[in-house]
């Protein structure tokens, strides 16, 4: 473990060069990881694991289009792929890649087989953080384990396949059998992690949770949208309003950012926009900073845990998630985008 100073910070640090795969390897040579859960993460971390040498199997609910998935990926049943249960017997490491509502649903199946010295990973703190609502709480004799990949399972895999990584987050929330720390960077590793920072399963799942209701996925819709509707309320095209709202910077900016970081964009660009971003940030800033806050204490005091769990509980969330979805699908704002997507050289 590397020491790395990130500002004026000094954090502890898994790097490819210090823990390579080689070595991750033989660390995991006599276990079998047990991938249980096919849909968001499952399949490319299995993939990844399987690509690098990792003995693996996945389980999955048999007749479900996830299994279904599985099969057209290479996974064989009755080898490789089995009925969840059936891969949680099998498995020496468990990793409980399930939604959040479906690992409070399984949890009493995969808790029987989490016999002395096994491993259970997850790359969420959702489930132990929240025990008191989700019921998760693993027995003592047990390894249990977090890597949490820092961006979708479509970008893992994908940046996987290109020889790249993605940057993950690594915790150890219970080591019994001496063995935590290396299971856990070994997977880290073999699921394809361009270095691993140290965290623990709250922090883990407070970040989480603020990123995605905040400048992840929550905030940034919201600004897309407050800037579109403005545009369009002044008269500006649903053209013209999608391309300086979202695809400047999802095609043009965010890249350029990504490669050299926002410091390096505000040094490059025109002396206009420089001094326009430099005159207004702090009041965006300033501006969102109490919405952040009410978010976070949201989180902190579990109030976003219970809105999820509650809602997932409902029998006809499915149906209400649609509409909501299809509001957002159906907006005149993603309506423009996917015309505006068609336009581009790429896909003409």
């Amino acid at each position: 473990m590397a020491k790395l100073k990130f500002g004026s910070v000094e954090e502890n640090v898994v790097t490819r060069e210090e823990f390579p795969l080689k070595k991750a390897q033989e660390v995991l040579k006599d276990e079998v990881v047990a991938v249980l859960g096919y849909g968001v993460q499952g399949p490319g971390q299995a993939l990844n694991l399987k690509d690098n040498g990792i003995p693996v199997i996945v389980g999955q609910r048999k007749g479900s289009s996830s299994w279904d998935k599985a099969v057209a990926d290479g996974w064989v049943p009755g080898e490789t792929l089995f009925e969840l249960e059936e891969a949680a017997e099998k498995g020496t490491i468990l990793q409980y890649l399930l939604s959040d509502a479906g690992q409070i649903a399984q949890w009493e199946m995969v808790k029987k087989h989490l016999t002395p010295g096994k491993a259970l990973y997850f790359s969420h703190g959702f489930g132990i953080t929240y025990s008191d609502q989700t019921g998760i709480k693993p027995p003592k004799d047990v390894d249990v384990i977090l890597v949490a990949p820092k961006g979708s399972g479509t970008s893992l895999r994908r940046l996987f396949v290109a020889g790249r990584g993605l940057n993950s987050s690594y915790a150890i929330h219970q080591d019994a059998t001496g063995k935590a720390y290396d299971r856990c960077v070994a997977l880290g590793i073999g699921v394809g992690s361009g270095y691993l920072f140290e965290t623990n399963f709250k922090k883990e799942v407070y970040s989480d949770l603020t990123g995605e209701r905040g400048s992840l996925m929550g905030a940034i819709q919201g600004l897309f949208a407050a800037q579109y509707d403005l545009l369009r309320s002044k008269g500006h095209s649903p053209s013209e309003a999608f391309n300086e709202t979202v695809e400047e910077a999802t095609q043009s900016l965010y890249p350029l950012v990504a490669e050299n970081g926002m410091d390096w964009m505000y040094a490059n660009c025109s002396t206009t926009a420089q001094r326009g971003a430099l005159d207004w940030w702090k009041k965006f800033r300033d501006a969102v900073k109490p919405v952040f806050e009410e978010l976070y204490e949201s989180v902190e005091t579990g109030n976003e845990a219970r809105l999820t769990i509650t809602a997932n509980e409902k029998a006809d969330y499915r149906k209400e998630l649609e509409k909501e979805l299809d509001e957002l699908r159906n907006s005149e704002l993603w309506q423009a985008g996917a015309a505006v997507r068609k336009l581009r050289p790429e896909n003409a």
